[in-house]
């Protein structure tokens, strides 16, 4: 009983020592580090759209043509 008790009580304490050791090794970005991460997630989400765009635009004369115009 005493062993199952103490691996209940580990599995939190090493999730806290891990969180502590995660917060410590992290730092904040620098201002060029921010813009290139922002750099890339900005042409990410415009190539996305465009992708969507794209397939959205294929899709509807397709979808007339099976559908037939209902």
């Amino acid at each position: 009983m005493s062993e199952k008790l103490q691996e209940v009580l580990e599995i939190p304490q090493e999730f806290v020592r891990d969180g502590n050791q995660f917060l410590t090794r992290c730092k904040k970005p620098s201002r060029t580090e921010f813009l290139q991460i922002s750099r890339a997630v900005a042409i990410g989400f415009a190539v996305m759209g465009f992708i969507g765009y794209f397939v959205k635009l294929i899709h509807i004369p397709i979808n007339n043509i099976l559908v037939g115009g209902a």
